[in-house]
């Protein structure tokens, strides 16, 4: 069984401020110890529930966050950022049987948590097809382009629910819920524990049944909070100036989606 697991810092227990999530500051190391034994739970959970590899993507930020001498045996770790558009999932490819999320979070423009966003705080929503799209959508789409299923996702309590109408199968962990500026945090040992139990839970369901189908075509549109940066974006191949915030692309493909994407938000 060959698992990937993407890890973000924000659906981590506890934190709740952008400072927490920024090297630069005092209090961020405490939450990156936090991101670290989140996934490293999860990853012990798989090895014993029969993993035989395990590829971790490093997702937040630099993606320098998680301490690698804490990673178990058999755990390889992806640090720093490619280029690649696939981001979060560099690394991903037809070969594994799975994809696990760890510490993800509510999309930009939900009121589900303080830290709401879509791979840059440079977005006021982003929307696919209609709908508000989330780090995990997006991901969660190409590894569907790739046909490998979504088995798990621990995270604040939106995107659990996100998750759970996007893939009905999935097994989700709510870390914490959000109102307003604040966060309503569930202890780290429970979590620790959630975790493990829910891990083994996921990997022992028929994993076909969390695998889903792409979209026939694809409509993605970003409102930017900057007036400039939307104005420049609206210079992308394909792109068409819907207002003086907005810019929209349809794509036939999903990687013309990831490539738009990791340059449009940016």
């Amino acid at each position: 069984m060959k698992l990937f697991i993407s890890a973000d810092i924000e659906g981590c227990t506890g934190t709740t401020l952008s400072e927490e999530t920024h090297k630069s500051e005092a209090c961020y190391r405490a939450f990156a110890d936090r991101m670290t034994e989140e996934v490293r739970a999860v990853c012990v959970a798989a090895l014993e529930a029969g993993a035989d590899e395990i590829v971790v993507k490093d997702g937040h930020g630099d993606a320098t966050n998680i301490d690698i001498m804490r990673m178990p045996a058999g755990v390889r770790l992806i640090r720093g950022k490619s280029g690649h558009p696939f981001n979060m999932m560099f690394g991903l490819d037809e070969t594994f049987d799975g994809v696990l999320y760890v510490g993800y979070h509510s999309a930009a423009g939900s009121p589900e948590s303080p830290l709401s966003h879509t791979s840059t705080g440079n977005t006021n929503y982003v929307l696919l097809n209609g709908r508000r799209m989330s780090e995990f959508m997006l991901n969660s789409y190409t590894a569907a382009m790739l046909g490998v299923p979504v088995l798990f996702l621990s995270g604040d309590q939106g995107i659990c629910r996100e998750a759970q109408e996007m893939i009905p199968a999935i097994t989700t962990v709510s870390t914490k819920s959000g109102c307003g500026a604040s966060t309503i945090n569930e202890a780290p040992e429970t979590v620790i524990q959630m975790l493990k139990e829910k891990t083994k839970e996921a990997l022992a369901k028929d994993f076909m049944t969390c695998k889903i189908e792409l979209p026939v075509s694809f409509d993605y549109e970003a409102s930017y909070k900057d007036l400039k940066k939307a104005y420049r974006m609206s210079f992308y191949p394909g792109v068409e100036k819907a207002d003086e915030r907005t810019n929209r692309l349809h794509a036939q493909n999903y990687m013309d989606i990831l490539v738009a994407h990791s340059f449009l938000v940016y």
